[in-house]
Parts: structure tokens; sequence; C-alpha cells
């Protein structure tokens, strides 16, 4: 997870999960819409993940 995807997930959490499907940025974006602390802990939960299993395939 880099330093940009993180401040990008504060600021706009939608935006930052653009590349993990459409799925998730529906969530992201409906839970934004809800509040934005819960959008913003989603995204981040999101991009952690796809940190781990980038991790684990190299």
């Amino acid at each position: 997870m880099s330093l940009l995807r993180v401040l990008l997930a504060i600021i706009f959490p939608p935006l930052s999960v653009l590349d993990q499907g459409c799925g998730s940025i529906i969530i992201v974006l409906l839970l934004t819409i809800c509040g934005w602390v819960p959008g913003v802990i989603a995204a981040l939960v999101i991009l952690n993940k796809a940190s781990q299993e980038n991790a684990y395939h190299h």
C-alpha cells in the first residue's frame, strides 16, 4: 500500500479502489455516502487486502 493510495483513500475513498473491481468501488461509494469514516475504513481494508495478496504472489 503506497502513501499516495492511503492519502487518496482518506480524501476520496472510491477513487483509491478504482483498480480493485466494480464491486469494491460500489461498496466503498455506498459506505462513503452513508458516512465518510466507513468509506475510508472500507477503502483501507480493501487496499490492505490487495497489497497482502500481491506480497504472497511475489
